[in-house]
């Protein structure tokens, strides 16, 4: 027995990748067979690693297989021994209820939101309690005040009357494949620098230039995605080191800085050569808004700067993002359902603008579109803009689902997967169905915010949310009767990207063609 033990010690010891090759083969089958229901294991010493990391490219797809499978649709991720991650995960329309919404209070950003996100700085993303409460007020008085209203459905109307519609147009003459997901990003770009700054900065046109603002604004929200799923010393090491992913989120927060200083100094001058004190009784933009109130934040000098920097770049995000994103996947999901693409069109023949032919249509035109309105919400069920939400608890709290939060267990609420759960949505989730939405009398039908998340939940509910839908609608009033859109055939899977927003992991590749209906095409 001994001499057999000697001989195995010694051939173990001569050919030691023999040993660690079957430790591991060994590791892979324990981890194959305990993962069988549905449910990542949090192992000794690596946690949950081996899950994650095997998932890494389908995050979503992945949180949601375990959901679908968890009791009470939440689960508890741990990392590694040493590592900070303790997160419960959940898509629980009770515990969205209770966090968002009963027990708001203990539920702030905190300082561990505003460090994962400090490029968005003191915004209204970041900020909580009185300064939160200052520019949720003001962004409100802006975004429903009449005049307001009125010019930004002008410069919508414009934009999609001279830049949108000519730029289809001359994709269509060329059979030319497009990145519609870039159009839109474009598109929304334009129109939110128009909210916000009062300056179009011309991003969508026929070249398709670069714009340094825009694209470092990719580049953020790329590295804020990495940023969840990273270990907290690496990311350390990264930011001392100057390398990887932090040296390119100091590269973007320069061309950020640098870009809204140079519109803040432009809208100043504008302002002085006009020879006259900006009071905001006429603002029709954001940035004029801010800029009247400055008793009203107390702050000065470069303190006010970087006060207007953050507000701005908050807005800037929210406003293009998210109304692009929606937009991509709903005509991605037309694509591939064209009985609701010719309902639409059905329904957009039946509502002409009330100017007459050729005329955009008005608040009140676009607000007649019911099933248009359902199409754009259940894709917005399947395809939430912000796939996830970051809670944490500032005093210990137990969920409806009785999970257990504390300053060092993280929530992180899976907006995506709550669209896919059959006992929030039933049987049918998985389909995209817009009739879901409206009554047996045609109107629209009301869902809670806990249920239906895409506008977040409870007092930080998206107060832009009826402003979001009238552009979508007006696009695609604008965009539907005009163009058929034909997805590639490389497209058709389309694939979410890993970031904060949710958009194509490749954008959208179309083709555009002229309808031939020409009544339909002067809608």
């Amino acid at each position: 027995m001994e001499t057999v033990s000697w001989w195995v010690g010694g051939f173990l010891g001569k050919y030691p990748e023999i040993m660690v090759s079957f430790a591991c083969f060994l590791f892979l089958l324990f981890f194959r067979f305990r993962e069988r229901d549905g449910l990542p294991t949090n192992w000794p010493v690596v946690g949950a690693l081996p899950a994650i990391t095997v998932n890494a490219g389908r995050v979503h797809e992945w949180v949601t297989e375990f959901l679908q499978v968890a009791p009470g649709m939440s689960h508890v991720i741990r990392g590694p021994w040493g590592s900070p991650v303790d997160v419960l995960v959940t898509a629980n329309p009770a515990d969205v209820a209770h966090v968002f919404t009963a027990n708001f209070s203990n539920y702030p950003k905190g300082e561990d939101f505003a460090a994962v996100f400090d490029v968005l700085g003191d915004g209204i993303f970041n900020a909580d309690g009185e300064s939160w409460a200052f520019q949720r007020r003001k962004a409100h008085a802006l975004l429903f005040d009449p005049r307001f209203r009125s010019a930004v459905a002008a410069s919508t109307a414009r934009k999609l009357g001279e830049g949108l519609v000519p730029l289809l147009d001359g994709l269509a003459a060329t059979c030319e494949v497009v990145d519609l997901q870039d159009v839109f990003m474009r598109l929304t770009f334009d129109l939110t620098a128009m909210f916000v700054f009062g300056v179009d900065p011309g991003c969508l046109a026929a070249h398709f230039p670069r714009v340094p603002f825009a694209a470092a604004m990719d580049e953020a929200e790329a590295v804020l995605f990495y940023r969840h799923v990273t270990p907290v010393p690496w990311l350390r090491l990264q930011t001392y080191l100057n390398i990887g992913h932090e040296r390119k989120m100091a590269k973007a927060r320069q061309v950020l800085d640098a870009s809204i200083a140079e519109f803040v100094s432009l809208r100043r001058e504008r302002a002085a050569r006009a020879n006259t004190n900006v009071d905001g009784t006429d603002a029709a933009d954001l940035l004029t808004l801010y800029l009247a109130c400055k008793d009203e934040v107390g702050k000065d000098g470069k303190e006010f700067d970087r006060f207007l920097r953050d507000t701005t770049l908050n807005i800037m995000v929210a406003g293009r993002d998210t109304t692009s994103s929606a937009l991509t996947w709903f005509f991605w999901l037309l694509s591939k359902h064209p009985d609701v693409e010719t309902k639409i069109l059905a329904e957009l023949r039946e509502n002409a603008p009330s100017g007459g032919i050729g005329c955009h249509p008005t608040a009140i035109d676009l607000k007649r579109l019911v099933y248009l309105h359902a199409a754009l919400s259940e894709s917005l069920r399947l395809y939430p803009p912000v796939p996830f939400e970051h809670k944490a608890a500032a005093r210990p709290d137990t969920l409806p689902s009785g999970h257990a939060v504390s300053r060092t267990r993280q929530l992180i609420v899976s907006f995506y997967s709550m669209g896919r759960m059959e006992a929030v949505w039933g049987k049918d989730c998985l389909e995209f169905r817009p009739e879901r939405w409206l009554t047996e009398t045609g109107r629209l039908r009301h869902e809670p915010s806990y249920k239906f998340v895409a506008f977040n939940v409870g007092p930080r509910t998206c107060i832009g949310k009826d402003l979001a839908f009238t552009q979508m609608k007006a696009v695609v009033a604008a965009v539907m009767p005009r163009f058929r859109v034909e997805v590639t055939a490389g497209a058709t899977a389309a694939i979410p990207k890993m970031s904060i927003i949710l958009h194509m992991k490749d954008g959208l590749k179309v083709r555009v063609h002229k309808r031939q209906d020409d009544a339909l095409s002067t809608i």
